[in-house]
């Protein structure tokens, strides 16, 4: 028997969560048949690497998913919005990115290690939604805990790199720091203050509530993606001066008694998790040891001794694999498992 492949389109494919979901596509030996790179116009003339090819960047049109079997969406939710529709009328399985698709009720939003029957849902529309970076490795943490304990509340900090704002970002850490260490002028594009040696308590645009949009996203989405809204979510997002890799400060309270080690005991065992956790030999998750690699790091696990059932963990992933390129390749991986 043949094995299958599939014809697979990456859109955005010069951004940086774009250039990672190609990088994974080869990592994971993805069976692609053939690879269409996607961007605006702007990009054409571009080439990227694939399997020690150079493929041409293509301009991003209403018919550029013709034969296309998957589609993988990292372009914002403009993009998405406009061109995930087209594609899915051409018969392409779309998995996106963007806020675009999430919230809505016929669209699936999955995390493999979490919900994976989830995928089933795609052909109400044609799209599959990637959550957001930040809740994506918190509810990997948490769904085995909630499974066993019956989560009852959580509150969340997050310490976010700049990354997860995209290439630009990335490059004004790298400016600002130089500038500041040979003492000269900053210059701010994308941040509206300096991001170098500071911390931004605003990621996204801030609504009525006082809450940034960032904040009320991991709200929403865990709620859908561990499919119960009796959960008390609330959430502090932060951008710090970190490249790579996303931190959280997760508090956790449940219905049923739980002590730290059986916590542990369970998320040792629990799908694209790794403890880290021995603070006697100063082991504990940090960005730079989650950087490059697609598990969910947990650590700093101890009792809240303010309440009766809680415990506080210290949650650290790479946000550009792990919470966007490498989970919108395991959803496409699902996708021809079970589907295709």
């Amino acid at each position: 028997m043949t094995a299958k492949t599939f014809h697979v389109a990456v859109v955005g494919a010069t951004g940086a969560v774009g250039d990672q979901m190609i990088r994974c596509l080869e990592e994971r030996q993805f069976p692609v048949k053939a690879l269409k790179p996607l961007a605006s116009r702007r990009s054409v003339g571009r080439t990227i690497r694939f399997k020690g090819e150079s493929l041409p960047v293509q301009e991003l049109k209403e018919d550029s998913f013709k034969d296309v079997d998957i589609a993988l969406f990292s372009a914002g939710g403009g993009i998405s919005t406009r061109f995930a529709p087209h594609a899915a009328r051409e018969g392409c399985v779309v998995i996106d990115n963007s806020s675009a698709w999430r919230m809505d009720p016929e669209v699936p939003l999955v995390v493999p290690e979490v919900n994976p029957r989830a995928v089933a849902g795609y052909t109400r529309k044609g799209i599959i939604a990637n959550p957001n970076c930040s809740t994506i490795q918190m509810v990997v943490a948490l769904n085995p805990i909630h499974q066993r304990f019956k989560i009852k509340r959580v509150v969340v900090t997050t310490y976010q790199a700049v990354s997860g704002t995209g290439k630009k970002a990335i490059h004004e850490l790298f400016d600002q720091t130089r500038a500041m260490i040979h003492f000269l002028d900053v210059q701010k594009e994308v941040y509206p203050h300096r991001i170098a040696f500071n911390c931004l308590p605003h990621i996204d645009v801030f609504l009525e509530n006082g809450y940034t949009k960032e904040e009320m996203k991991m709200v929403h989405e865990t709620h859908k993606i561990l499919e119960d809204d009796t959960i008390g979510v609330t959430a502090t997002t932060v951008r710090v001066p970190v490249f790579f890799g996303h931190s959280e400060a997760v508090n956790v309270e449940t219905e049923e008694a739980m002590a730290p080690q059986d916590v542990k005991s369970i998320l040792e065992k629990a799908p694209g998790v790794k403890v880290v956790d021995d603070p006697s030999q100063n082991r504990y998750p940090m960005p730079i040891d989650a950087a490059g690699q697609d598990l969910t790091l947990v650590g700093r696990i101890r009792k809240d001794e303010s309440v009766e059932h809680g415990v506080n963990m210290w949650v650290v992933a790479d946000n550009i694999r792990k919470g966007a390129a490498t989970n919108a390749v395991q959803i496409a991986e699902i996708l021809m498992d079970e589907y295709l």
